[in-house]
């Protein structure tokens, strides 16, 4: 007789969605894990973050650093923000988008939204931002996992992550 198990995950809902958007609304930093050339391994370094318009997460890196060259030969890509507060930090919420990170052209209408986008959240980002060596990047989400905290488990798809539509308040029927 085999035992039943049930998937402790659930899938996305309401309350999830919003919660994945909050820590993607206020995340300014975060971990991402990329590839390693040549072993395959995966590393993690923490990153500032922030997002576009559409809520795609945006990264600022120096062609020198290892992530960003490990990101130039294979854009896969898995990015965790959510801060741990007082007490356990397993007990608070945090969220991980897996995806590919491809890279913007700097001089390009998307390039230069990610710049303006930046320099709104990191001010001082604006010494080195022209630099170079600096690219930005858009993780193209490919799929999600929310952890609420202990027994809160939710997986998410790509819109579920879309910022929450603008409340119509002009008063006229919806379209």
């Amino acid at each position: 007789m085999s035992a039943m198990t049930t998937d402790p995950v659930r899938p996305a809902d309401d309350d999830a969605r919003a919660l994945a958007r909050q820590l993607l609304e206020r995340a300014r930093f975060g971990a991402l894990a990329t590839l390693e050339p040549g072993t395959g391994h995966p590393m993690a370094s923490r990153v500032a973050v922030a997002l576009d318009a559409d809520g795609a997460p945006l990264l600022l890196m120096s062609a020198l650093s290892v992530h960003s060259g490990a990101l130039d030969a294979d854009a896969r890509c898995s990015l965790l923000v959510g801060e741990p507060g007082a007490g356990d930090p397993l007990a608070h919420p945090r969220l991980t988008v897996a995806g590919t990170a491809r890279r913007l052209e700097r001089d390009s209408a998307e390039g230069r939204r990610a710049r303006e986008r930046w320099l709104a959240v990191h001010p001082k980002a604006a010494l080195y931002v022209d630099f170079g060596d600096f690219a930005f990047r858009r993780i193209e989400c490919t799929g999600a996992s929310l952890n609420g905290g202990f027994g809160r488990a939710w997986r998410l798809q790509p819109a579920d992550l879309a910022p929450a539509p603008e409340p119509d308040v002009s008063g006229s029927p919806a379209a």
